[in-house]
């Protein structure tokens, strides 16, 4: 029986193309270099059901070995324009939670009467 994430099956529409455009990219640099599933497989060192899965755009795919592809094909730069900082960030500042103020579902020590 397999894990599913809750996250994973309430994934967006356009954030499940954006991930299959960027396995079609993978999967074409792949092909550019003549190198098989297997292949790919090997050098990031994960399976090739694994690596499939990273070219078919599944969202339980690891940032990890998406990183490393990229890496063996020269473009891990590319990694450095995902999520830029806003300007107006002071990238210095740090954000707290309020002591009063309970995480959404957690147990606060006042229900925990059992």
């Amino acid at each position: 029986m397999s894990k599913h994430s809750g996250s994973i099956v309430s994934t967006p529409p356009e954030t499940l193309k954006s991930l299959e455009k960027l396995g079609q990219r993978i999967r074409a640099n792949r092909i550019a270099q003549s190198w098989t599933v297997k292949e790919m497989a090997e050098r990031l060192f994960c399976s090739q059901n694994t690596y499939r899965a990273i070219e078919a755009g599944k969202p339980s795919a690891s940032i990890g070995i998406i990183a490393n592809a990229l890496w063996l094909f020269g473009q891990i730069d590319s990694l450095d324009s995902v999520a830029p900082v806003p300007l107006q960030t002071n990238a210095t500042a740090r954000v707290r939670k309020s002591k009063n103020k309970s995480i959404a579902g957690t147990i606060g020590e006042d229900e925990r009467d059992f």
